[in-house]
């Protein structure tokens, strides 16, 4: 079989095995200590906890006698097992339940691994299980932008609670990939783009899952940075920028958090896949990082058996119900390619861990999750992650009091439908809209209208390219005045022979099908009619109607697509868009108003050529003149103009899958959106719902507020409201840097992203995120660590920092000290933010680098003296030669302030 085609395997295998997840069935009525224990609030933590409590010297032995450790039983179970059950303990299996597990052995106690999909929420794929309904928190880019360690032990206390009362044993989280480019895709599943703000988060988080009977895995092991060609993507990266951003949140994980699991990813690194490269699972995972717990492989990121197994794969999820292991592993021990020692180890990690973790003793339950008082918990994460990204003359807070009436505009601020897609997707419990959370604050006496302004946000929108051609613009065949849209035909093959599967009409033509149109892993507005899956892998399609023309001047009509794309205007050819990648053809016409144009676009993917291209991506997009306005936004103009405030919520579509946009701009002429709907109300206040950055030049300037909100989760009306009119003052703080545009980063460069030739280079070396904007003197739109409150702090001019040795390993601890007053007239909570600057050392290290921060909250008036712990590493780096942290002697600017940019207070210290 060839690479190619063992490729295609795996990814349709990847999806099956993410539709479904495994159970085991446990009555409910099993009593239990964990059953539906509410999360508790933590103190502030000055710096990473302290490892976690073990609770293995307690586990009783399994008979009378002293107790024994979580090894010893293990070492006593192995004894009595045979190779082939130990191989089987290693192998994950597809089949029997609904979904990915290895099998129990009740002959020797063993309970399976019951795995569900994080880490915004429990997504249960069983559908005997709760009707596979779980809180939907705010995605954990919203988590890190609370900057807040007590948010994270309650966000994976939660998600604890939840696994182990719908039947899991392990969740499948946290993600710690760094969030390397604005516009990641997978954005929303990070922790942000430094590694200490990661690490400071990750460890209250996995204590947090692991305070239940349940194993956390930390994905994606390692430099999963893109979902452009994830399967084959060559990451290469110095070792130097492995140990001090990319290693550095698991590092952290495994050393205070007891760190259960790990999952490989699908990637090469440095020329080898991550799953069978033994320098980045052996010799830095588990011999320099001391790691004991297990690494197990993405769903189907492991292609060998012999390969994988010696370099340090402990667990196999197969992309197919058979994989690479099993029988084939057993049978490589036999010929003596894999010796039984590994093996014994294989065992042995997985085994230890699960009675570390308590899985032997305590079976999972399936106990109804109280929604509403989780709800409330997600609810408060929200609240606390949203950032105030501007507010001129004091627009916000907004006073119901004082209006009589307010519009609500945006494409999908009616539905809850704001959440990442892929894996991560989680069936809320319950939904409230912004719609909703606004009507619900003002009450009857303030008239609250609605308009979407455009089209609904699909998973079309990642695609490159210009925005969709608006669907009140088109019509489709025999189509009435008020029928919008083009007449839509569907084959199964690729040549549209015989007779169409399927008849339909499409509002726009943006599809995006294959792994964006899975049930369960898409999270496009529920306006949207799904397409079938059997159109997912092989098909052809063709789109016929007419445009009408809404403003007299010249358009950039384009066909973003992968395959065989061609338009068709008044029967004439104007766009031949034939190609094996994503890719995007313009063509620029003249038109004048009130023209009625013909429409016909034919498309195919799949197997032509000799290629299999998995799932159809087109999108006919549009570059109209300014001055063209599709009647959506007229609508929404005229509520605007109607109204004392106008309100726009955004949306943005990111999800796990094949492709990275390509572009900063909000989608589905959202920008042009925003620009009209300020035009007719200055008091025109934009809520973003994203998991990345996105691009505002085009608008910013003419609007007096703005409110990064995220993904908020299922009560993300109720949050958003909350912040709008100041029943909540905002305290988040940006976990990663917007910039200017997509041109205006440190990995702006092909070479970087999407790579050449199959390879990725990260010639950025530690230089990531906010560091790469310092180095590089790229001023962004809205620096990292960014965000206003509606109150004010003064950071008292007497920062201090002192740095000494301690202990017999001569361990360098160094502290900032200073007082923080509250000098506003409303209760609120900053994030004091210290950075370390360049070391006194022969190597390029950043001018600025996070070394430690602090939350807190203030009364009016109030004042805090403080005292932060930094981060030692932030004061070493990493020598490859020596093999080693390095910590150089000399002085080190200290700088504090409220963001990387906004430093208040600077001063110095001197590391002997």
């Amino acid at each position: 079989m060839t690479t190619s085609a063992k490729s295609r395997l795996l990814t349709v295998a990847l999806i099956i095995a993410i539709i479904i997840t495994p159970f085991h069935s446990v009555s409910a009525e099993t009593a239990h200590p964990w059953e539906n224990r509410a999360p508790s609030a933590q103190e502030n933590s000055k710096s990473l906890p302290e490892p976690a409590q073990k609770r293995t010297e307690s586990l009783p032995a399994p008979a009378s006698g002293e107790p024994l450790s979580a090894q010893e039983r293990s070492e006593s179970l192995l004894e009595k097992m045979s190779l082939e059950q130990k191989v089987q303990l290693a192998t994950g299996n597809l089949n029997n339940y609904y979904g990915f597990f290895n099998e129990g052995m009740d002959d020797l106690g063993i309970p399976a691994l019951t795995m569900a999909d994080g880490p915004a929420g429990i997504r249960i794929a069983n559908p005997n299980i709760q009707d596979q309904k779980a809180t939907a928190l705010p995605a954990p880019i919203a988590l890190a932008a609370t900057w807040d360690v007590d948010a994270a032990k309650n966000y994976g206390e939660l998600l604890g609670n939840e696994a182990f009362n719908t039947t899991h044993n392990v969740a499948l989280a946290p993600g710690l990939d760094i969030a390397r480019f604005p516009w990641g895709e997978r954005n929303f599943e990070s922790l942000g783009e430094d590694p200490l703000l990661q690490s400071e988060l990750a460890v209250p988080y996995v204590n947090g899952i692991q305070s239940y009977p349940v194993m956390a895995t930390a994905k994606h092991w390692i430099l999963n940075n893109q979902e452009t060609d994830r399967f084959t993507i060559n990451s290469k990266a110095s070792e130097r920028a492995l140990h001090e951003v990319y290693a550095r949140p698991f590092a952290e994980t495994i050393e205070h958090a007891d760190l259960s699991s790990v999952m490989c990813s699908f990637n090469e690194v440095n020329g080898e896949h991550a799953c069978e490269n033994g320098d980045v699972l052996t010799d830095l995972l588990k011999d320099r990082l001391d790691f004991d717990g297990f690494v197990m492989s993405d769903y189907g990121a492991n292609h060998t058996t012999v390969e994988s197994a010696i370099a340090g794969l402990d667990f196999e999820a197969p992309g197919d119900p058979d994989g690479y292991w099993g029988d084939d592993l057993l049978t490589a021990v036999k010929e003596g390619k894999v010796s039984e020692a590994r093996i014994d180890d294989m065992a042995d990690r997985i085994l230890t861990e699960m009675f570390s973790k308590g899985l032997f003793d305590n079976p999972t339950v399936n106990n109804k999750i109280p929604a509403k008082e989780h709800g409330k918990i997600a609810r408060k994460i929200a609240e606390q992650s949203m950032v105030l990204m501007k507010n001129e003359d004091k627009a916000l807070p907004l006073d119901k009091n004082k209006m009589d009436s307010i519009a609500v505009i945006g494409p999908d601020a009616d539905n809850a439908s704001a959440a990442g897609g892929g894996s991560s997707l989680v069936n809320p419990t319950y939904t409230v809209s912004p719609l909703e959370g606004i009507k619900n604050e003002v009450g009857e006496n303030v008239d609250v209208t609605y308009a979407p302004g455009t089209d609904p946000i699909s998973a079309g929108d990642v695609l490159p390219g210009p925005s969709a051609v608006p669907s009140t613009l088109l019509r489709p065949v025999d189509g009435g005045e008020n029928e919008h849209g083009l007449t839509a035909e569907y084959w199964t093959n690729i040549n549209r022979e015989g007779e169409p599967s399927l008849v339909r009409t499409d509002n726009q033509l943006n599809l995006n099908l294959g792994f964006y149109n899975y049930e369960g892993l898409n999270a496009q507005s529920p306006k949207l009619e799904k397409l079938p899956g059997k159109f997912n892998s092989e098909m052809s399609a063709r789109w016929t109607g007419q445009f009408t023309v809404p403003e007299s001047g010249e358009y950039t009509l384009s066909l973003s697509s992968r395959g065989s794309g061609k338009l068709y205007i008044d029967d004439k050819l104007v766009i031949d868009n034939q190609s094996k990648k994503l890719a995007t053809s313009k063509k620029a016409l003249s038109f004048v108003e009130g023209e009625q144009h013909d429409i016909r676009i034919e498309y195919s993917t799949g197997k032509a050529g000799g290629r299999q291209d998995f799932g159809g991506m087109i999108r006919f997009g549009w570059e109209p003149p300014k001055e063209a306005v599709d009647p959506k936004i007229q609508k929404a103009v005229e509520k605007a103009e109607k109204s004392d405030v106008a309100v726009v919520v955004t949306h943005t579509y990111d999800s796990e899958g094949y492709v990275d946009t390509s572009t900063l701009d909000l989608p589905n002429n959202q920008d042009q959106l925003i620009n009209e709907v300020s035009k007719a109300n200055p008091n025109t206040i934009v809520v973003q719902m994203s998991g990345r950055a996105v691009q505002m030049n085009t608008w910013q300037d003419n609007v007096p507020a703005i409110v990064q909100a995220w993904f908020p989760g299922q009560e993300q009306g109720n949050a958003i409201s909350n912040v709008l009119f100041g029943d909540v003052n905002p305290s988040g703080k940006l976990p990663m840097t917007f910039p200017v545009d997509e041109d205006s980063t440190p990995v702006s460069n092909e070479n970087q992203f999407p790579g050449v030739d199959g390879v990725s280079d990260y010639s950025e070396g530690v230089f990531v995120g906010y560091k790469g904007y310092e180095e590089k003197g790229i001023e962004p739109a809205y620096a990292f660590g960014h965000g206003l409150s509606y109150t004010s702090f003064d950071y008292r001019n007497n920062v201090k920092a002192k740095a000494k040795r301690k202990g017999k390993n001569k361990d360098l601890e160094t502290t900032v000290s200073l007082n923080l007053r509250n000098t506003g007239d409303v209760s609120g909570s900053e994030v004091v933010q210290v950075y370390a600057g360049k070391l006194p050392a022969n190597v390029e290290t950043p001018s600025k680098q996070l070394a430690g921060f602090k939350k807190v909250e203030l009364k009016p008036g109030k004042q805090q003296h403080l005292k932060i712990e930094l981060d030692p590493k932030a004061f070493s780096y990493w020598d490859a030669g020596k093999d080693k942290w390095v910590t150089p002697s000399g002085e080190v600017p200290i700088y504090v302030g409220s963001s990387s940019n906004d430093i208040r207070q600077e001063t110095s210290v001197t590391i002997k």
